[in-house]
């Protein structure tokens, strides 16, 4: 199948890679080094100069960017992705994107015969590069069945969740979980440090208690008692996650006061901390308010 691939980020460049193994693939990235560092390192990969040229003659296009402003911005204009779109491909769109965005941009592609589902992704580089992403998708239930076959590559689960729309939503959702999760853990972690009790020793009796999560049993133990701070997730990103799931839920209706306070929290963190931290440099921050080390 011919694919073009847009977002050599972190994730996006081992998501291509997976794909490069199985697809005709063609990538472009806003930053040009990228795309022709991944060229070099793929002999079967071509290079597009434009959105325009990675979408022509493809049967797919797969984009993977830092927000759906960022797509809407590769879709305009005369070297844009939809002016090179054809009637019958489909764009996938696994950006951790806005629902409401989505579903603007799925019209306009309909308007064209082109088919388009949001499949926001989870897992993050490492299972990225070992094809074992989950992915979250909004769309018809055709349209998704075809998505998957494109994504199969660096996809082990995917799920329809729903319309266009519903996979970013309940990507922002889970994505406000794991913020709201990293906060309760470093603020409980330190506080337990400044009582004396060894980090490890409690994240141990954490993770066989009821309190373990994803950020106890993976990313506390490989990366903070480690002493190991890869940048893997910017937080602002995260901060820009949460706020779509408190939209979502101001959109509907529905109460959210613990998603609310956090959106807070990590606007005042991104402010503090910049663009370019990570989403765990908030527990260093509590390490650092504490007095105390989460090592050992």
């Amino acid at each position: 199948m011919k694919v073009g691939f847009a977002g050599l980020g972190a994730i996006g460049t081992p998501m291509a890679d997976r794909l490069a193994t199985v697809h005709e693939l063609k990538v472009w990235n806003r930053t040009g080094i990228k795309t022709r560092d991944f060229v070099a390192a793929h002999h079967a990969v071509k290079a597009a100069a434009t959105p325009r040229e990675l979408a022509e003659s493809c049967d797919a296009v797969v984009t993977c960017l830092a927000t759906s402003g960022d797509l809407e911005a590769i879709c305009e204009g005369p070297d844009g992705l939809l002016a090179g779109m054809t009637a019958g491909s489909i764009l996938i769109d696994c950006t951790s994107g806005d629902p409401a965005i989505s579903r603007r941009l799925a019209e306009r592609l309909a308007s064209r015969g082109v088919a388009f589902v949001d499949a926001p992704v989870s897992g993050g580089p490492p299972m990225a590069a070992k094809g074992t992403l989950a992915v979250m998708c909004g769309g018809s239930e055709a349209d998704v069945a075809r998505a998957a076959q494109v994504i199969a590559p660096f996809a082990a689960k995917v799920v329809r969740m729903g319309p266009v729309g519903s996979g970013h939503a309940v990507k922002a959702v889970n994505n406000a979980l794991l913020a709201v999760n990293i906060l309760a853990v470093g603020e409980g972690l330190v506080a337990l440090a400044k009582l004396g009790v060894a980090p490890r020793d409690a994240v141990e009796i954490l993770n066989a208690s009821s309190g373990r999560s994803y950020v106890t049993e993976a990313l506390v133990p490989e990366r903070v008692l480690n002493n190991a701070w890869p940048q893997l997730f910017r937080l602002a990103l995260l901060e820009k996650d949460i706020g779509i799931a408190h939209d979502i839920a101001s959109n509907v209706g529905t109460a959210d006061p613990v998603l609310a306070n956090t959106r807070e929290v990590y606007r005042e963190l991104r402010a503090e901390l910049g663009e370019t931290a990570d989403y765990l440099d908030s527990i260093k921050r509590a390490e650092s308010l504490a007095g105390v080390t989460l090592r050992g």
